[in-house]
């Protein structure tokens, strides 16, 4: 995945101030509250270019490696949502993705997209370079098959390199992984190895439930514990509220059979796996007719197959809907025009229109004075609603609205005070 970046992410350092900074205050009035008295700091020592290094130069700075136990199960959010708990707690806290996958071109370096995400809402203040020292390519693992020790050895020194930089002068340094605990292994650097090479300890992350996470977290614990790496702890996620009691008492007592702690279960939060109008519009290949400006940004709760009578379609005009519908279904189009003009205000998500059929030119004139996004598809209505409710959905940058909930979700539901009793 290839995209340039705006110029304000800058390679230098120091950094210039961050124009999404406001983010950070957003519903969190404690984060910028006085920072506690700072600890003595580990001096940034570089270490002589022609020198390959083996281990991290620093030893003193604390830190902490998330892991997950399979793909999407949370851990860039849990990682969004620990940076500012640690920065609720220690004021200045560092960030490294030593292995990325999914990585986009920041002047020139391929940078991958979790670090540039959280340095684009905290601000981290280091080279994003230095965030992110190794990105995985298409090429990648064929080159290192190629020439196995030569290259290990060097991606190797690039992170120590780029963990050395990334905690200059922090008190804790956050480090996220990528997948799970083996994910890795074909050019030597797992997520356990690399825990190990950095002198992690390690939390685990997994969606809820009881049996499924625990025997997932077991084989993904055997694989740190081989390398030597302790596992301090485990989150669960994307639970139900209803069941979280339940979820505590049982998946607690069988994880602590494991001897790990349970640390926080975190409850199901619909808006995060909400994609916005702009992702939809990426993911079917649609055209925008009518309010791209003010639409793109419009979460998508719900989808509604247009299929009943316009009386039908009007207990579902409501905000975050997003109604797929022939163009020729002049009714119901009339009953949303209707139902805006009458509110005076933007009553669902938009409107998708089916195989290229467009409205009549009149409607889509009453359209053009309303602010409902409206965007043509090619094909017709099942597939397009297949395509959207399989999306994955990855937090952005400007997903303003998703990281208030990020961060209050992991100061409420994860117990920081058991997780730093293992420092």
């Amino acid at each position: 995945m290839h995209r340039l970046v705006p110029d304000h992410l800058s390679l230098s350092s120091p950094r210039p101030p961050h124009p999404k900074a406001f983010l950070t205050t957003l519903l969190m009035p404690e984060m910028n509250a006085p920072a506690p008295a700072a600890t003595p700091s580990a001096p940034y020592i570089e270490a002589p270019a022609k020198i390959l290094l083996k281990k991290p130069v620093n030893t003193v700075t604390k830190r902490i490696f998330v892991a997950a136990t399979r793909m999407n199960e949370g851990k860039t959010t849990t990682c969004l949502g620990l940076y500012a708990a640690l920065q609720s707690l220690y004021p200045r806290v560092g960030f490294i993705k030593p292995v990325g996958q999914r990585f986009i071109e920041v002047e020139g370096h391929q940078v991958d997209e979790d670090s540039v995400l959280l340095d684009t809402i905290y601000q981290v203040r280091v080279p994003i370079e230095s965030m992110s020292p190794v990105a995985v390519d298409s090429t990648f693992t064929r080159r290192f098959i190629n020439n196995p020790g030569q290259m290990h050895a060097e991606l190797v020194d690039k992170i120590c390199r780029g963990f050395d930089r990334v905690s200059w002068e922090k008190d804790f340094t956050l480090i996220e992984g990528t997948g799970h605990a083996g994910v890795g292994s074909v050019f030597d650097l797992s997520n356990a190895r690399v825990a190990k090479l950095l002198d992690a300890k390690v939390i685990l992350v997994s969606q809820g439930g009881i049996g499924r996470p625990i025997d997932e977290l077991a084989l993904n614990k055997a694989l740190f514990d081989k390398e030597g790496v302790q596992v301090i702890g485990a989150i669960l996620n994307k639970v139900d509220p209803e069941k979280i009691p339940q979820i505590v008492d049982y998946a607690g007592r069988g994880l602590g059979r494991l001897g790990v702690p349970l640390l926080g279960v975190l409850p199901v939060q619909k808006v995060l796996s909400a994609p916005n109008l702009l992702q939809v519009v990426e993911e079917i290949g649609g055209r925008w007719l009518n309010a791209r400006a003010t639409g793109a940004s419009e979460r998508i709760l719900r989808v509604i197959v247009g299929a009943m009578t316009a009386k039908g379609i009007v207990d579902y005009l409501q905000p975050g809907v997003l109604i797929i519908t022939p163009g020729d279904r002049d009714d119901i189009i009339l009953a949303a025009i209707t139902s805006a003009s009458i509110s005076g205000k933007k009553n669902i998500a938009g409107i998708i229109l089916t195989n290229d059929i467009l409205p009549h030119p009149k409607l889509l004139e009453l359209l053009s004075q309303t602010n409902i996004p409206v965007i043509a598809a090619k094909e017709e209505s099942y597939t397009l609603t297949s395509k959207i409710n399989g999306m994955t959905v990855k937090t952005q940058p400007q997903d303003v609205d998703k990281i208030p909930v990020i961060k209050r979700l992991v100061l409420d539901n994860v117990d920081l005070k058991k997780l730093l009793a293992s420092f």
